[in-house]
């Protein structure tokens, strides 16, 4: 296990986790609406230089996939056009889908992915805060590749 720190830690913690994806691989990013999209743009930001093919699709609905595009001058965005989720390289599930009022059941998921891997069979990758998939059971449905799970601190001065 391994420890760090801040925004930057969290980036570091996905560019890593990716890094063995050849340049132009499809990455699926599912998570609950609203909830999770900053969380998809941020890590996006973190491997702009590999040319990924990025998704995102709410919940388990792979109908409703869009793109991720840049956004010159703004950051990575979540765009309004659809695309094909079909055979990903890998599949970030993040944190939102386990959260009992903005989620969905893992055996949703699970047979999402099922659907999505046609050809060839993805990573599962998890992002989440608070140990959010471990509390929900979520990491004895999915084997992980690697789970970064983050903690938020706030301080009001």
């Amino acid at each position: 296990m391994e420890k760090l720190r801040g925004i930057v830690g969290l980036t570091q913690a996905f560019r890593d986790a990716v890094s063995d994806l050849r340049e132009g691989s499809k990455i699926v990013f599912v998570g609950s609406p609203y909830v999770c999209p900053p969380f998809v743009e941020l890590l996006a930001y973190a491997v702009r230089d590999k040319n990924f093919e990025m998704l995102f699709i709410p919940k388990a609905n792979e109908s409703e996939a869009r793109r991720i595009r840049e956004l010159k001058n703004i950051g990575y965005c979540i765009s309004n056009e659809k695309a094909n989720p079909s055979d990903p390289e890998a599949v970030v599930l993040l944190g939102g889908l386990a959260m009992p009022k903005f989620g969905c059941s893992a055996e949703e998921v699970s047979a999402m992915v099922k659907r999505l891997s046609k050809m060839k069979s993805p990573i599962i990758l998890g992002v989440c805060f608070m140990s959010i998939f471990k509390k929900q059971g979520w990491d004895r449905t999915f084997s992980f590749k690697r789970l970064i799970d983050a903690t938020v601190e706030v301080e009001i001065v």
